[in-house]
């Protein structure tokens, strides 16, 4: 945007002020607050607040140099455009990935080799110095876009990873959905992707604006509702026995069904919420690795299993109240069968017994 536009614009300067500003309470907000607003009952991954701090600071340092850059140069084809720029790309490319990232925690992934793949961003501003060729900021800028698409790209196949290995690992997906992590991924492409295209068109950097705001409240949300999985099950579930505790397919198949059958099925161990596969493992005594590879056998998930049992509980909880004339609510049954929120349970139900609950329970009513 040209400096006069900048300056002359007081709806827009309003707008741009506020997002810069909205974007750096949230960074101290995530930074110095202990505990969430949002959800005061949920633990947030620390290294997700941490992140999604920083990605916040970014935001609102790059409003600053953005704006001092075209109250006192606006230059598009000097030095201090190549190092705003610099400063801008290799910020968002560093803290948009290891935000998004940090959400998934399924293990660790690195950032290096996404801000690695900046350089040839610096190489093409550089030769725009030396020869002053307006095609090489198109091609700069086409590049950081194509970077940010594949990106997505990479996000999308990262989080279908992340919901199989949730299913393998957790019963209680309330807190860690994946829907909303494939949301966030489009916003911020769309907020990068528009702001690569804001040649100067007011309407379009009013657009970049709004989209922030949206950004800055959706992700702040995002941060305060997922919550924290617990350390056990965040290692590496692919890991292998040693040669020594190595035994044979068969054995194992059989030994873990007698395990889970009196720890987990007699004792009514499912009825515990927030149970987790290396929990599960621990307790009836046998390794996460054969217990993963039990379930894999069996043709299950470890959330179709303990929802399994979770279901049938419900059933003959159900069943007893209607025998003995009890006054009940379906979503006080769903607690005490162990699931700690009704919308978990219901999808887990439709999903197990081909029809809604409500539906069941009619059919049930009319037997």
């Amino acid at each position: 945007m040209e400096q006069q536009q900048l300056t002359d614009n007081i709806p827009y300067f309003m707008l741009y002020g506020g997002s810069a500003f909205a974007a750096l309470i949230a960074c101290c907000y995530l930074l110095f607050r202990r505990g969430n607003a949002f959800a005061a009952d949920v633990t947030s991954p620390i290294r997700l607040r941490y992140w999604a701090a920083a990605f916040f600071g970014v935001m609102s340092v790059g409003h600053v140099w953005w704006f001092l850059f075209y109250s006192y140069s606006g230059d598009i084809h000097s030095v201090s455009c190549m190092v705003v720029s610099m400063l801008d790309c290799v910020g968002l490319l560093t803290t948009i990935p290891g935000t998004l990232f940090a959400m998934l925690q399924d293990r660790k992934r690195h950032v290096w080799p996404i801000v690695t793949a900046t350089i040839p961003y610096a190489v093409l501003w550089g030769l725009h110095l030396v020869y002053s060729n307006a095609y090489l900021i198109k091609i700069a800028t086409a590049y950081i876009l194509l970077l940010y698409v594949l990106f997505s790209i990479y996000m999308v196949y990262a989080v279908k990873q992340y919901a199989r290995w949730l299913r393998n690992n957790y019963a209680d997906l309330e807190h860690k959905e994946v829907r909303l992590s494939y949301v966030l991924v489009v916003i911020m492409l769309l907020v990068i992707t528009v702001y690569g295209f804001d040649g100067g068109d007011i309407t379009i950097s009013y657009v970049v604006q709004m989209l922030g705001l949206l950004l800055i409240g959706f992700l702040l949300w995002r941060v305060e509702t997922l919550q924290q999985l617990d350390v056990m099950a965040t290692q590496d579930v692919e890991e292998t026995p040693t040669e020594s505790e190595e035994v044979e397919p068969s054995n194992i198949s059989s030994e873990i069904g007698q395990l889970l059958e009196r720890h987990c099925e007699d004792e009514q161990l499912y009825l515990q919420h927030d149970l987790s596969l290396s929990q599960l493992s621990q307790t009836i005594g046998t390794n996460h690795y054969y217990l993963s590879q039990y379930f894999t056998q069996q043709g299950l998930t470890y959330n179709a299993y303990i929802n399994g049992l979770r279901i049938r509980h419900f059933i003959n909880l159900y069943r007893e109240a209607v025998a003995d004339q009890r006054t009940f609510t379906a979503q006080q049954l769903a607690h005490e069968s162990g699931f700690r929120s009704y919308s978990t349970f219901s999808a887990a139900f439709k999903q197990r017994m081909g029809q809604t609950v409500t539906a069941w329970m009619n059919s049930e009513a009319n037997k």
